[in-house]
């Protein structure tokens, strides 16, 4: 079997499209004014941030004012929890996230947790999921915001965000509402205002936009102190020479993304039913989470008995197919996820999973060499793990 260059790692980063990078050369070359400086180089780059924005804002059916960008989506993240929290402490101490969040949630927690601040961590179901119930007992007078994810990243679960949106402002009004969608933005439709979201973080490269680039929405009223301060930039909310090249990336995959959307999503989750269909078939192939309609459609999290997913995803390697074992960004040793334990996956499985993650450039071709590649290796390396 000819070896062939299939990338299925898309949550971790994704391909820009031909357009932004061309878009992205364009720039630098001729649009490379300081957005700030008064000059016609200057406005001419102040206005492609603008357009990135429009096309942005458009996407989310919310107000151009709204989006601020940033350096990626940890850095919206990191402004929308800490600066969030700092801006609205006097209500009081008290955050609310899951126990399966990305580190950039996680780790922005702990950070407030050591200036004093209480951090109530919400268990998950088995599929990655928060319970409502457990969420509405959490919340408290002093409960100033609540950090979920839209799709988790290991295993494609969708948090009941619209129903957490409304339940928060029910018991709460003043509780603020973060989502982080990273992972979301560009694969589901998402509108901020319908579903109660105060803040919104999203990140360029896993939306073919290239890295180094990210907005956080914030709802006109909410109150964020700025962690970066300097010139002024954005209105003092993210100080520091816009990253043009970068925004206007952004701007233009988002476009691009949202244009069909709904077609791209119809194909994409044909892609993945047929890939859990066939992979299902294969000895001690677990997939784990939900799968339909109601999971995320470039997720798949499949354990595979009786082999380390690390040299499972270095096999895979070999013969040209990119995977991973978790997330890109997590600080746990390699294969062991925290994601996994919360669901209650087998202890035995934990270090035997690999993540498939697809994009719009993914093609029904590709899945078939992975699977050909997987039945053909999986064998061998099960027998080898033996010895």
């Amino acid at each position: 079997m000819e070896n062939r260059d299939i990338y299925l790692d898309n949550s971790a980063t994704t391909m820009a499209f031909p357009e932004v990078c061309e878009l992205v050369g364009r720039t630098m070359s001729t649009l490379y004014g300081n957005p700030s400086s008064l000059h016609s180089k200057g406005m001419a780059a102040a206005a492609e941030i603008k357009t990135a924005r429009e096309r942005i804002a458009k996407t989310l059916k919310c107000e151009e004012k709204e989006i601020v960008f940033t350096s990626c989506g940890t850095e919206a993240d990191n402004l929308a929890i800490i600066g969030g929290a700092l801006a609205n402490s006097r209500a009081g101490k008290h955050l609310i996230t899951s126990s399966i969040e990305h580190p950039a949630v996680l780790n922005s927690m702990k950070t407030l947790e050591d200036l004093g601040f209480e951090v109530t961590y919400l268990p998950v179901d088995e599929t990655a999921r928060i319970r409502l119930s457990d969420l509405e007992a959490a919340i408290r007078p002093d409960t100033i915001l609540v950090s979920l994810m839209y799709i988790n990243n290991e295993v494609g679960s969708v948090m009941p965000i619209a129903e957490a949106g409304a339940l928060i402002k029910r018991v709460n009004p003043r509780t603020l509402f973060h989502v982080d969608a990273v992972q979301a933005y560009g694969k589901r439709v998402i509108k901020p205002s319908a579903e109660k979201i105060d803040m919104l973080s999203a990140s360029g490269h896993k939306i073919h936009a290239g890295k180094g680039v990210g907005f956080l929405y914030i709802r006109t009223g909410v109150k964020v102190k700025p962690l970066m301060v300097g010139g002024g930039q954005q209105k003092g909310m993210r100080s520091g020479t816009e990253n043009v090249p970068g925004i206007a990336a952004m701007g233009l995959a988002s476009q691009m993304l949202y244009k069909n959307i709904a077609e791209d999503l119809d194909r994409l989750y044909e892609l993945k039913e047929y890939f859990i269909s066939q992979v299902s078939t294969i000895e001690g192939a677990y997939v784990n989470g939900l799968t339909g309609r109601d999971s995320a459609p470039h997720v798949i999290s499949v354990s595979f008995s009786g082999i380390k997913s690390q040299v499972f995803l270095n096999a895979l390697n070999q013969k040209g197919i990119y995977v991973s074992s978790g997330s890109a960004c997590s600080t746990n040793h390699p294969g062991i996820s925290d994601t996994l334990k919360a669901m209650g996956v087998k202890k035995e499985l934990l270090d035997s999973t690999i993540r498939f993650s697809m994009s719009v450039f993914t093609a029904k071709e590709d899945l078939d060499y992975t699977l050909e590649s997987i039945r053909e290796v999986l064998p061998m390396l099960r027998k080898f793990t033996k010895r």
